[in-house]
Order: C-alpha cells, then structure tokens, then sequence
C-alpha cells in the first residue's frame, strides 16, 4: 500500500466542493468526505466525486448495535468508496460485524479503519466523562490492537501515534493521520501538528490535510507540495 495525501473536503455544499475539486485538471487528489457534506447532499454527492476519478475516504465514523452498523456498512459499500471508518469504542464484534456488511459479493470491500480517541478527548476528560482511568497512550493501543484483532485494516490517529501503532499492530497496520502542517504555515486549533515530511520519517501511510490545502491561495500548488513532502 503506498502513501498518500487525503484532501479533506470539509464544505457545506456540493456547489463549493466541485468548484475546488475543479481546480485540479491533472491528478485526482483522494478526497475525505466528512459528515458536514454528506448530511448536506446525501449519497449523491459521493457517486458524483467518484464518477469525477477521486478515490474517497468517506468519514463518518459510525458507532451503533453489531446488526445496524453491519447493514449500514453494506450501503457504503455499494457507494464504491475507497476508505470508510467507525468508532473502535463500539467494540469488537461492532468491528467485525462492519466487514462482514462492507464486504461484497466477490470478495473486494473498501478499507476499514477505527477512530481510538478523538483529538478532543483528552486524559481528564477520558477519566471525568468516560470513566476510563487508564492513561490515554495504553486506551489508544488497545483500541487499535482490538482493531486489528477484528479484521480492520488500520486506525485514524495522531503523526505522533503512528510508530508506537506500527509497533503495537504491525508495519502492515494502517495509520491514518490528520494533524499535519507545512513548517511555515498555520497551526489553526491543531494543539499537536508535524509537517508532511515529519510524518513521511515517523511512519504515517496516510496523511489527511485539510485546510492548508483548501484555504491556500493555491490549492493545487500546496497539494502538489504535501504530496512532495510526504510521499517523494
């Protein structure tokens, strides 16, 4: 699996995300479709991206019973996404029943990969509202080592989390890893960051950038240097 940069399309409408997606007439950048896009223009806005040439990760995190996850990741998966996600909290059998619903008739699903914490959450707040009392580093191993015991292929997590995952799960474990800036840019409400080339050294496999992209003055030039940067 090579490396790869993802665009995360964090608009609020089909209109904005197509007139950004057409600045780029050479290479189809892999796009992140977040909740924001997809509960505003439905299912259609994916088939239509896709249909563009984009490979998608779609990012929204599902989190239910085994039996409901499990339909609602057979629907994503007629969508032909590339990368889908849930929460790694909803258990194993959550997981596993997840690749038995996005897996198809033939054998081919898209990758599946798990949310341990999200950025948000840190030590207090895990102990105060979660009442989990152990440190966050061994939550976040665990969660993945659940993960990876259920069949997924990898797990959302920080550039600073990506070695001790690789360690803990494998080389082969996927690492999925927002956070990233350039040196010389804006670290915006990021409280930990690396630069593309940081997160190539530490062993990220995906890196997923937002607005330093789709907020540069020139967003094919800024993609163009991420994908330098990070994958060479």
């Amino acid at each position: 699996m090579g490396k790869d940069v993802i665009i995360a399309c964090d608009f609020a409408s089909a209109e904005q995300v197509f007139t950004f997606l057409d600045k780029f007439t050479g290479k189809k950048p892999f796009v992140k479709i977040g909740m924001e896009l997809f509960y505003a223009e439905g299912p259609q806005i994916v088939r239509e991206i896709k249909r563009r040439g984009h490979k998608i990760f779609l990012d929204l995190k599902l989190h239910d019973i085994p039996n409901t996850v499990k339909k609602s990741m057979a629907v994503l998966s007629n969508l032909d996404v590339d990368m889908t996600n849930l929460h790694a909290a909803g258990t194993v059998s959550m997981m596993e029943a997840a690749i038995e619903g996005l897996t198809r008739p033939d054998g081919t699903r898209p990758l599946l990969i798990a949310v341990t914490q999200l950025t948000s959450t840190d030590q207090e707040r895990m102990e105060s509202d979660l009442l989990i009392h152990e440190p966050i580093d061994k939550v976040v191993m665990h969660y993945a080592s659940c993960a990876k015991k259920a069949g997924l292929d990898g797990v959302v997590c920080s550039p600073l989390e990506a070695g001790k995952v690789h360690d803990t799960c494998g080389a082969g474990f996927l690492t999925v890893t927002p956070g990233v800036r350039f040196a010389d840019g804006d670290v915006g409400d990021q409280k930990r960051v690396m630069t593309p080339a940081q997160a190539k050294e530490i062993g990220s496999d995906y890196i997923v950038v937002g607005r330093p992209i789709t907020a540069a003055e020139d967003p094919v030039a800024a993609y163009e240097r991420c994908v330098r940067e990070f994958v060479g």
